[in-house]
């Protein structure tokens, strides 16, 4: 089968691919749309130090994967939706033809893999995948499978609105509309936060982010975000979400936010960075770091976005098959240009 990978930092799509074979619990799917996530548009440009990073983590427990290796091709693509083709020996699935998301987990005799970035497990970016029986959650209402593959990234904005702990009649701030910031807000309107200002250098973004829910968008080279806050947050108690994930970020919102303000990083920095704990310390802040999603929170989102309550659409700016999925992890690169593309492979 065809599947784009990952090679020597570069995508390249190979015709050679051996066909999946589900074991007992697994089920064979053909992608039917495959979300392209920044997280791998980082790790095809820092997957090194990406790797290095994971390998200082403590604490973490171990689930026995075998460690990837960037010497061979590796392939991705987990944000994704995909039709039942075939399940394994002796497995309960739903019907083939049936459309299903999952989170990118697969169980095996071998332990729990992560379809994240594998060596030996096709992705999303592949004409066929496996995935978990137990895992699997039909896509109801009709939904469209390319909405339904954008279950895994808004769960991400989810998750961080739940960590916020926010409440009615807090307000929030989300610095940066790029995929993840434009699903915080999306979740912030859901849950009838007002108001939420979103900040963003790109005018393309800024409109994405009013388009998902935020009451005002802002470019802080015109207007400082912390500067708007002042003017439209009422006194309001000022939750922050840092979606943007730089280095020097984290310290300035320390050193601008007000006092007690509570911040949650979204944003998946790849560099080392510094911050002046005086800052946080003097005005009592509240920081909390943020990532991925539970199961609830999955079914959650999903059941959102088939209920209309949440629309995934507008962070989509492009569609491509496997062969131009090289070109475009380039085109991601400009945020005027695109926010979101969906591969389609078939």
């Amino acid at each position: 089968m065809r599947a784009a990978v990952l090679r020597a930092g570069e995508m390249v799509v190979r015709n050679d691919v051996p066909d999946p074979v589900p074991e007992s619990g697994q089920v064979l799917v053909r992608v039917r749309a495959c979300g392209i996530c920044g997280s791998d548009l980082h790790f095809a440009r820092h997957g090194a130090t990406m790797l290095a990073l994971g390998d200082e983590m403590r604490g973490v427990p171990e689930m026995g994967e075998p460690k990837l290796d960037l010497g061979r091709d590796v392939f991705m693509g987990h944000e994704l939706a995909a039709e039942v083709v075939e399940a394994g020996p002796d497995t309960d699935s739903p019907d083939p033809g049936t459309v299903v998301t999952s989170i990118p987990v697969l169980m095996a005799a071998t332990g729990i893999r992560q379809l994240t970035y594998t060596n030996d497990l096709p992705a999303g970016y592949s004409e066929h995948m496996l995935l978990s029986a137990p895992l699997l959650l039909t896509v109801p209402n009709g939904l469209d499978p390319q909405a339904a593959a954008l279950t895994e990234p808004m769960a991400v904005g989810l998750h961080a609105v739940n960590r916020s702990d926010i409440q009615p009649g807090d307000g929030a701030l989300v610095l940066g509309s790029g995929p993840v910031g434009l699903a915080i807000i999306a979740a912030l309107a859901q849950r009838g936060i007002e108001p939420v200002l979103a900040a963003d250098l790109s005018t393309a973004r800024r409109e994405a982010a009013l388009a998902m829910g935020a009451h005002e968008a802002v470019d802080p080279v015109v207007e400082a975000a912390f500067e708007a806050w002042s003017r439209i947050g009422g006194g309001r108690q000022l939750i922050v979400f840092e979606a943007i994930g730089v280095p020097g970020i984290i310290d300035d919102v320390l050193r601008e936010a007000p006092p007690r303000t509570r911040v949650v990083v979204a944003g998946v920095c790849m560099e080392r960075d510094a911050v002046t704990p005086l800052f946080g310390i003097a005005k009592e802040l509240d920081v909390r770091f943020s990532f991925a999603y539970d199961l609830a929170e999955f079914g959650t989102t999903l059941r959102l976005l088939a209920e209309g309550e949440i629309d995934p659409m507008p962070l989509v700016t492009g569609h491509v098959d496997l062969d131009g999925v090289p070109g475009a992890f380039d085109d991601l690169s400009d945020p005027e240009r695109h926010c979101k593309i969906v591969v389609v492979p078939s």
